[in-house]
């Protein structure tokens, strides 16, 4: 079935999608990535067997708590990767979405579609949320597993004191992952916006990774405390709320709107951007 056949019958788009998923999850490029994601826990937890946990108050958020609890590996990988190795790799997978194409000269078949600019950016963003989604649970999973394996695992001490059992515990911690994920979506909103304006996907990802780093500094400036709030970094490790008894779904609720407002306005300039785009040059 041609692609103009798949687009115009009804489901065309969600069978573009499936495709999409299926063609980047068998990328080698894709695997490479998540399999570094998977390695931080397994390196963390190995080395905290290993050397033993850390002084309390030094190293990442967690890290302490590990040899107490395993559930906590999953927790401190998370703050590990969530300010540099989680945005580099979705820089890369939203920066390739549309400049790939592009580069690779597939771009202007894929638009033989009706509306295919939009249903196209639409299908690629799409890929970049789920890419942001399996990226943290993929973290989280595999450290709880790491945990599990290497360390005891037990009732779980949220930040208020309260002790909630094991099955509770990994509940919270998938929901931290679905937190770090909605942290990444504006990221790729922006990612794929820089994708629509050049046709060098290294350009495109890299503007993604430096912007996500400039950010970070920023937000670690005091003197321009003014401009934190709306970083797209701002709230990125602000899920201590999660761990409380009962959830503060506060800082959740506030995160999901400062995100929404960096999608809205990076996926409309890139919908703008790339239907004045000319697929020929």
């Amino acid at each position: 079935m041609s692609s103009r056949e798949i687009a115009v019958r009804p489901g065309g788009t969600l069978r573009m999608f499936a495709n999409e998923l299926a063609t980047q999850f068998r990328r080698g490029r894709t695997l490479a990535m998540l399999g570094a994601l998977a390695l931080i826990p397994i390196l963390l937890g190995v080395a905290i067997r290993i050397a033993g946990s850390s002084s309390p108050g030094r190293g990442p958020a967690f890290l302490d708590q590990i040899t107490g609890n395993g559930l906590f590996v999953a927790l401190a990988a998370l703050t590990v990767a969530i300010p540099l190795f989680l945005p580099l790799t979705v820089s890369v997978a939203a920066g390739d979405a549309i400049a790939g194409e592009a580069a690779s000269g597939t771009l202007r078949y894929l638009l033989l579609v009706p509306s295919g600019r939009a249903r196209l950016l639409a299908v690629k963003y799409a890929w970049a949320v789920v890419f942001c989604l399996t990226a943290a649970v993929l973290v989280v999973v595999v450290g709880t597993i790491v945990g599990w394996i290497l360390f005891p695992v037990g009732p779980v001490t949220l930040l208020t004191g309260t002790e909630v059992s094991v099955v509770e515990g990994v509940g919270r911690v998938l929901l931290i992952a679905g937190y770090a994920a909605l942290s990444l979506c504006g990221l790729a909103a922006i990612g794929l916006f820089f994708s629509t304006v050049t046709s060098v996907p290294i350009g495109a990802m890299a503007a993604t990774a430096i912007l996500a780093v400039a950010a970070q500094i920023v937000g670690a400036i005091p003197q321009l405390e003014a401009l934190h709030p709306v970083l797209f970094t701002d709230r990125w490790l602000d899920f201590g709320d999660l761990l409380r008894a009962p959830i503060v779904w506060d800082g959740f609720a506030q995160n999901a709107l400062l995100q929404g407002a960096y999608i809205v306005v990076f996926v409309g300039a890139a919908l703008w951007r790339f239907a004045r785009k000319d697929i020929l040059t």
